[in-house]
C-alpha cells in the first residue's frame, strides 16, 4: 500500500450541460437541461431544482418550468473530452480513462520533476479551465476508489485532498451511497438493516455484508468500507469490452420505440469497433426493469464480427426473448455491450452471402460519417425523432 495521496479522479462537473453554457454565453448561470424526452445532463442550476440524470422530461419540466431544453450534440461533447484527456496526458503518462468525462491519474513519481499532487492538482484545473473552459472537480487520496469518493464530494468546481492519516475520519461518516457501487437498490437493502454510514457497514462482519447483498457485491463494498481497496491506475490493459446505455424514464415504451433506441446503440457501438479496428463474439443487452430490478442477456456469436447487420440482428434476438417482461414490469433503461473483443484481422473478412451488402453499406455510411459529421446519416425510423434519443456513451464500469 501506498504511503501517500498520489492517485486523482478528475470529473468533468455537469459535463454535456457545462459544454452548452461555455458555447452559449446566454445560457451561464441559467438552468439548462439537454435532451428531450429523457434528461441526459442538467446543469447544477437545474439540480438544485430536483433535476436528475435519467429523469423523465415532463418531470423534469415540472420541477424546472424555466429551464432552457437543448438538444444533445455529441460532437461537441467528444471533441471537449479529447482536449480534456489531452491534458490529463499531458500532466502524467499514467491515465485510467473511466467514461468520456472522467479519470483516473497517478502522479506518485512527478514530486522532484512538478511538484506534490496537490499543486498538480490545482494546476490541473486551471488548464482545463483556461484551455477548455470547462469546470472540473478532482479528488486527490491513496486509493482510486477514496479518490473518486473525494472528487464527488468536492462538487461542483472543487479540490479535495484526502491524506493517508485522516481517511477514516473523511469516508466512515458519509453515507453508504458515496460507495462506489452502491446503487439505489444496495443502498434499500443496507437501510431496511439500520445500515446508513459507511462507519456502519465498516462495523459488520465480512461475513454478515456478504449475507445482506450477495457474495460478490458484500465483499466488494465491504472491503471498500474498511478501506481494503489499493487497485493500481491501469493504462496498458486493452478493453475487453465497449458499451453504451439509455435511460428511458418511468413512461411506457412501444415496442417500436424500444427498437430504435437499441438500433441507435448498436449502430454507434458497430461504428466504435470498426474505428478501433475490432470486433466482437458477444452480444449482451443489459435492462432495468419499472420496478428498477435489473436483468442481463448475452448471445455468442458463430464467429466474431464487426458488421452492424450481424450485431443488430443478435440484439434484437435477445430484446425479444425479454418483450413478456418488459411489456409485465415495464422499462426504464436499456443498454448493449460487446463483449470478448478481437482484433479487427481476427475478424472473418469471408462473410455469409446475405451480410454481403451489410459490409458495403457499413463501409458507405461510415466513410459519409467520417466526412460529414456522426448527424449527416440516419436510418428511417429515426427521422423527426426527438433529439433527446441520442445515445450518450457511458462509462463501461456501469
Amino acid at each position: 500500500m501506498r504511503g501517500e495521496a498520489t492517485v486523482l479522479h478528475a470529473d468533468l462537473d455537469a459535463f454535456y450541460a457545462s459544454v452548452e453554457q461555455r458555447d452559449a454565453p446566454a445560457l451561464r448561470g441559467r438552468p439548462v437541461i439537454v435532451g428531450g424526452g429523457v434528461v441526459l445532463a442538467a446543469s447544477y442550476e437545474a439540480k438544485v431544482r430536483g433535476v436528475r440524470t435519467a429523469m423523465g422530461g415532463r418531470q423534469a419540466r415540472e420541477l424546472c418550468p424555466d429551464a432552457v431544453i437543448v438538444p444533445p450534440r455529441m460532437e461537441a461533447y467528444t471533441a471537449a473530452s479529447r482536449a480534456v484527456f489531452g491534458i490529463f496526458r499531458d500532466t502524467t503518462p499514467l491515465v485510467e480513462g473511466l467514461s468520456i468525462d472522467e479519470a483516473f491519474l497517478e502522479v506518485g513519481g512527478l514530486r522532484r520533476l512538478v511538484g506534490t499532487p496537490e499543486e498538480i492538482a490545482v494546476r490541473l484545473r486551471e488548464r482545463v479551465r483556461g484551455e477548455v473552459g470547462l469546470p472540473i472537480s478532482v479528488g486527490v487520496a491513496r486509493t482510486k476508489f477514496l479518490a473518486k469518493v473525494a472528487s464527488a464530494v468536492s462538487k461542483p468546481d472543487g479540490l479535495l485532498i484526502v491524506e493517508p492519516e485522516r481517511e477514516e475520519e473523511f469516508l466512515l461518516p458519509l453515507p453508504v451511497e458515496r460507495l462506489w457501487g452502491v446503487g439505489r437498490v444496495t443502498a434499500e437493502k443496507l437501510h431496511r438493516h439500520g445500515i446508513r454510514t459507511v462507519g456502519q457497514l465498516a462495523e459488520l462482519e465480512a461475513s454478515a455484508a456478504e449475507r445482506l447483498l450477495g457474495r460478490a457485491a458484500g465483499a466488494h463494498v465491504h472491503a471498500m468500507a474498511r478501506l481494503l481497496a489499493p487497485r493500481p491506475v491501469v493504462t496498458t490493459t486493452r478493453r475487453g469490452s465497449i458499451g453504451s446505455q439509455r435511460a428511458l424514464g418511468t413512461r411506457p415504451r412501444t415496442a417500436e420505440e424500444i427498437d430504435v433506441m437499441l438500433t441507435q446503440i448498436v449502430d454507434r457501438l458497430a461504428r466504435r469497433l470498426r474505428d478501433g479496428g475490432r470486433g466482437c463474439r458477444t452480444v449482451v443487452l443489459r435492462l432495468r426493469f419499472g420496478d428498477f430490478t435489473k436483468a442481463t442477456r448475452s448471445r455468442s456469436l458463430r464467429l466474431p464480427s464487426d458488421r452492424t447487420a450481424v450485431l443488430l440482428a443478435a440484439a434484437r434476438g435477445l430484446l425479444i426473448a425479454a418483450r413478456p417482461e418488459i411489456e409485465a414490469r415495464g422499462i426504464t433503461l436499456i443498454g448493449v455491450s460487446f463483449g470478448q473483443l478481437v482484433r479487427g484481422e481476427d475478424v472473418p473478412q469471408e462473410l455469409p452471402i446475405e451480410w454481403g451488402e451489410s459490409a458495403r453499406l457499413d463501409t458507405v455510411a461510415d466513410a459519409v460519417r467520417d466526412r460529414f459529421g456522426a448527424a449527416s446519416l440516419a436510418r428511417a425510423t429515426q427521422l423527426g425523432r426527438d433529439p433527446g434519443w441520442s445515445a450518450p456513451i457511458l462509462p463501461e464500469h456501469e
